[in-house]
């Protein structure tokens, strides 16, 4: 029975706006835009790789802070000599691998005695703090360069670029090594130990900045030619506005994780300094300078060389996965 032409237009038209609205009220709220930030942080909640490597990272941030209190707790003063643990005559633990116990976690050191626990942590501190210092300096220095060369071009492109390859090839074990032998034992203060932390992270981060200054220059290059910069300057902005404001919220993601890859090669270069005795001096602890020590007793204590070199590969390795996690997840072009 027809009810006549408007009525059932009416009909027709009200039951699917209904339908309609019922349809896509669900799917309206599922719909949500989403930041730079919260997708990168989404890509990097799902690399489970990538967060273990950042859960050790913090852990190992967390015992370097923690090294004095870790070491009343669990362990032994790095300076204290254990001589009932040593064999008087082969100058090894009594006990075995390494005098590992409850006592002495790690063992302890051949022919002192002292704890390696303790030296392990206190090493961590040393690490860490010449990794992020001179991570923290090559970082600002190639950022500062890095943008000049790429936004200024001509002959400060030239200059900077210039001194970048110079910087490159010099030798930098060679300069360290000259340095140390004609700086002070200790300048500005501070012990020993944390004046030649200042010199490793002068040295180590002065010969690194080129490295992201590369980064940051080729960047710039490609962004001062961009339709964002060029708006900037038709409303009058001036270069220090257009490099802070413009430029270098552009540069944050390859910054960062340049940065994070970084700082583990910081901790090799350290490491190998010590090695080498031109890092952190004895008795100072560090993994490098245990390492040193530990090649005279390889063969009868394997495992005051083991536990250095697991703890830096451990280090490394964590930084790495992070890292690499990081630029995945920064990676506008990734899937």
């Amino acid at each position: 029975m027809s009810l006549g032409p408007e009525a059932s237009v009416t009909d027709e038209q009200s039951a699917p706006t209904a339908d309609a609205a019922e349809v896509r009220g669900p799917a309206e709220k599922a719909i949500a835009g989403r930041s730079l930030k919260q997708i990168a942080w989404r890509r990097l909640k799902r690399d489970k790789v990538a967060l273990g490597g950042a859960c050790v990272v913090i852990f190992l941030i967390v015992v370097a802070i923690l090294a004095p209190l870790l070491t009343k707790w669990l362990g032994h003063p790095i300076d204290e000599y254990h001589n009932d643990q040593i064999d008087a005559t082969f100058g090894t633990p009594v006990r075995g691998w390494g005098g590992i116990s409850k006592d002495f976690l790690f063992g302890v050191e051949p022919e002192s005695g002292r704890d390696v626990f303790s030296r392990i942590l206190y090493g961590a501190q040393t690490s860490l703090t010449v990794a992020f210092l001179s991570a923290f300096l090559s970082t600002i220095l190639g950022v500062i360069f890095g943008l000049m060369s790429g936004f200024l071009g001509g002959w400060v492109d030239t200059v900077i670029s210039r001194v970048m390859d110079f910087l490159l090839a010099f030798p930098q074990l060679l300069f360290s090594i000259a340095l140390v032998s004609v700086l002070p034992y200790q300048f500005l203060g501070l012990n020993p130990r944390w004046s030649r932390v200042a010199v490793l992270v002068c040295v180590i981060g002065f010969f690194g900045w080129p490295y992201i200054g590369r980064i940051v220059r080729g960047q710039t290059l490609s962004l001062r030619e961009r339709e964002f910069v060029e708006a900037a300057r038709s409303m009058g902005a001036r270069s220090p506005r257009i490099l802070t404001r413009e430029l270098l919220p552009n540069l944050a993601a390859p910054i960062l994780v340049y940065t994070t890859l970084i700082i583990p090669t910081n901790i090799l270069n350290e490491a190998a300094l010590s090695f080498l005795g031109v890092g952190i001096p004895p008795p100072n602890p560090s993994w490098g300078g245990m390492l040193s020590d530990a090649v005279r007793f390889y063969q009868i204590d394997p495992m005051y060389m083991i536990v250095p070199g697991v703890m830096i590969f451990i280090t490394v390795l964590a930084f790495n996965l992070f890292g690499d996690g990081l630029r995945d997840a920064l990676d506008p072009k990734a899937r």
